[in-house]
């Protein structure tokens, strides 16, 4: 009996240890598929957009529907050549989204709306309803596009409008006339419940009328600003009264074909407005006096506007208006790219 036991309690142990690494491996292999789904479900996805329609849309808007909401990884969007005659909207509940233009100037992304224009309820647009694209998302980035209304000389008509939180532009182009460039930011919230940052490197943009304007953060490197025929202000921002920084011009050119001594830098569309510009290479559009009080004299007191190192034949720093400022070099280095767009979450700023 003795031994019959034994070879029972033995063949018991066998069994438990074989049920025990079958349970283990089960769950070895369950984690493994729930990986590998995860893998799958957050790995950037890439949907490419052609005017022919040989890719998998032959709209930009398309494309962007068919992002998911809230898609942890990035989705690109590849764009060939061609004019993409579209008014897009970018939803903020979307993940991060990237275009990516096969050729810079031959990947063009245009309409024609304006302020004053008539909706389908009859109504007029207004300057927001205006632009050619909305993007309303965090996390956009873009290369090798340009953005453009072609609504021609018919008051504000923007091109591209943001109000998403760290939007990234490299390579890109946005053209216009008034009002070309909206960094709306949280312009119509009456208490900013967050800072709103972007980053343009390397881009060009053009205009007449505070054809850069809004309520965020903003840093312009490398960038050329020009100033059409009949151009009057480059910039009318409207930062939030807390807002440490505004727009923020490092190492670009500002020239154009409008008259010498014809363009001011800047306007205070809100009274606590900043705008920056160091190591600029002004050409001679820019009125000496180089910054307007939009009729607004109590606004000399609030807003912030300073130059460092300005070059070029508008650079006539003794003749700015007194009222606005010249930073030291001490002053100009607490400019930096990380100290104006890090912000509480550390964020790269870096086209990935």
């Amino acid at each position: 009996m003795t031994f019959v036991f034994k070879i029972s309690s033995k063949i018991s142990m066998k069994m438990s240890k074989t049920k025990n690494l079958l349970l283990f491996f089960s769950f070895i292999l369950v984690l493994i598929v729930i990986n590998s789904f995860s893998v799958i479900h957050n790995s950037e996805k890439v949907y490419t957009v052609s005017k022919d329609g040989r890719e998998d849309f032959k709209t930009i808007q398309e494309a962007v529907n068919a992002v998911e909401d809230r898609f942890e990884s990035k989705t690109k969007i590849i764009i060939k050549k061609g004019i993409y005659r579209e008014k897009i909207t970018i939803p903020a509940t979307k993940g991060a989204i990237y275009f990516q233009g096969e050729s810079l100037a031959e990947t063009i992304i245009v309409n024609d709306d304006f302020a004053s224009k008539k909706n389908a309820e009859g109504k007029e647009m207004g300057t927001t309803g205006s632009s050619t694209i909305f993007i309303f998302s965090d996390n956009f980035s873009a290369k090798n596009i340009t953005f453009q209304n072609d609504a021609g000389k018919v008051g504000q008509a923007v091109a591209v409008l943001i109000t998403g939180d760290r939007a990234i532009f490299e390579n890109c182009r946005f053209i216009g006339f008034q009002d070309t460039l909206y960094l709306k930011g949280e312009q119509d919230v009456p208490t900013p419940k967050r800072e709103i940052r972007h980053y343009f490197k390397n881009c060009y943009i053009e205009g007449t009328t505070d054809f850069i304007f809004g309520a965020a953060t903003a840093v312009f490197k490398d960038c050329t600003i020009y100033a059409k025929e009949s151009a009057t202000y480059l910039t009318a921002a409207s930062t939030p009264e807390n807002t440490k920084y505004g727009f923020v011009f490092i190492d670009c050119k500002i020239k154009g074909e409008a008259k010498p001594e014809s363009v001011y830098l800047g306007r205070p569309w809100r009274p606590f407005a900043k705008t920056v510009f160091i190591n600029i290479d002004i050409s001679n559009v820019i009125k000496p006096e180089g910054w307007h009080n939009w009729k607004k004299p109590e606004a000399e007191k609030t807003t912030f506007y300073a130059e460092f190192n300005s070059k070029g034949v508008g650079a006539n720093s003794e003749k700015r208006v007194a009222w606005s400022h010249q930073l030291t070099k001490e002053q100009s280095k607490e400019y930096s790219i990380k100290n104006i767009l890090s912000g509480k979450d550390n964020w790269n700023f870096k086209m990935k």
